[in-house]
């Protein structure tokens, strides 16, 4: 396990990235905790006293990586940016788990589940935690339905998400 202290920053403009909050982890480390590796992986650990499984860690040239740290995690952190933090990761070797109810109701659409499994891992998470956040039952059933004709029409998920 790799462990170093961190600092909570954010990116003034940086792209698609402007306005993310990360901790910067060196190329040196990056080399330590996945020797060789040159593109985006996931890490478990901590984070100070809070647990991380499945966080993506992505590359920014030169070797270097960061770990973008979302708003709910910020929470459970509760530091300020220029914070430093205590960092442990390791590589997470478990296999990202998709919401089974989405997947079984995409197989009875096989047009719509080769469309799906098609996508890159990281793309079938949106949709599968989508699913995964509705409060109740209904809102599940609709997103499904939409996430199923999404897929027959060719949709990007933010097309997807304006679809009414």
């Amino acid at each position: 396990m790799l462990t170093f202290k961190g600092t909570l920053e954010r990116f003034a403009e940086k792209g698609e990235k402007t306005g993310w909050t990360y901790i910067h982890i060196s190329s040196q480390d990056a080399n330590l905790l996945n020797p060789g590796t040159r593109k985006s992986y996931r890490v478990k650990g901590k984070l100070d006293a809070v647990i991380i499984k499945q966080q993506s860690i992505l590359p920014m040239g030169d070797g270097d990586f960061i770990l973008p740290v979302k708003e709910e995690l910020r929470k459970k952190l509760k530091k300020p940016l220029g914070e430093t933090i205590v960092v442990q990761l390791e590589v997470d070797p478990s296999a990202i788990s998709l919401d089974e109810e989405l997947l079984l109701c995409l197989q009875d659409v096989p047009e719509a589940y080769q469309k799906f499994v098609a996508m890159p891992l990281s793309h079938q998470r949106y949709y599968s935690n989508h699913v995964s956040n509705a409060k109740t039952d209904t809102t599940r059933a609709k997103r499904i339905a939409h996430i199923i004709e999404s897929m027959l029409r060719d949709m990007s998920f933010a097309e997807m998400l304006k679809m009414k």
